[in-house]
């Protein structure tokens, strides 16, 4: 290995203060505020604490698995076909999958509240159609369905990445060697897109897990998550020893998780999770 030069050096530069003032720095206070108290004394009784939260963390951790799998069901069967699609059809499709996504997740969340509301227009249709009204917002249906609907895109796109680089070639050869549809579906095309499957795993899972946003308007506020009893902790309570170490332990777990989906890819997979 050739050592780097010094202009490679100093075009590294920009990335390492970038890096430092906004990830290292930021961390390290997380670390700082988590493990004192008031007066600044090394503590651990902020991080006992968290044990009480428990219940919201698993709460958290379930909507969280619920909307992943049903992203992976919906985003999988799309990714294939739109691998399958021409040339032409893909960046369309591509767009219109990408296009929500230009807008703020406020501004699509507000829109969801406006189509599942007691008065929304889904209640609306119903109700025009002489049917009753269903109970929608405010409950842990409506949470799970905005992470789905706000976070879909997260996962189509690495698998599709991956999938479009499954050469033609290899299905064929497969099916040369008597594989059936379903058969090449398993062995081949499965197995392929793995890596493409572990990225949009852990970019659904991680966001779906520290959101708070969408449990306040879409839960109404009576479905506390992990994210919004941080909220709390920095914004209401002003306790931000507990609200550190809330975020502290949050974080090692999307570094577990991040690493767990890691051990699923490899170092030339395109669309693997970036550490």
């Amino acid at each position: 290995m050739t050592k780097r030069s010094l202009g490679q050096r100093l075009l590294s530069a920009p990335y390492l203060v970038w890096a430092i003032l906004f990830s290292v720095i930021p961390l390290g206070m997380v670390a700082f505020y988590a493990l004192t108290d008031e007066s600044g004394s090394f503590t651990t009784e902020n991080l006992m604490q968290v044990t009480e939260y428990s219940g919201v963390f698993l709460r958290s951790i379930g909507y969280s698995l619920i909307a992943t799998l049903i992203c992976l069901v919906l985003a999988y069967p799309m990714a294939r076909s739109l691998s399958r699609s021409k040339a032409s059809a893909q960046k369309v499709m591509v767009m219109l999958i990408m296009l929500p996504m230009w807008m703020s997740l406020l501004l699509r969340t507000y829109a969801l509240m406006n189509i599942i509301s007691d008065n929304g227009i889904i209640n609306s249709f119903l109700t025009t159609l002489g049917l009753e009204p269903l109970r929608m917002i405010n409950t842990p249906g409506a949470v799970i369905f905005g992470m789905v609907y706000n976070y879909l895109p997260y996962m189509i796109i690495p698998i599709y990445t991956v999938m479009l680089k499954i050469e033609r070639s290899t299905i064929e050869a497969a099916q040369d060697l008597g594989c059936n549809s379903l058969a090449v579906l398993g062995k081949v095309i499965l197995p392929l897109s793995l890596p493409g499957v572990a990225s949009g795993l852990t970019m659904v899972f991680v966001p779906s897990v520290s959101t708070f946003y969408i449990s306040q308007k879409l839960g109404g506020g009576k479905f506390d998550l992990i994210g919004d009893t941080i909220e709390r902790q920095f914004m209401t309570a002003y306790d931000y020893h507990l609200g550190a170490a809330i975020s502290l332990v949050l974080m090692v777990l999307i570094l577990l998780c991040m690493g767990i989906m890691n051990q699923f890819t490899d170092d030339d997979a395109t669309g693997g999770v970036l550490m």
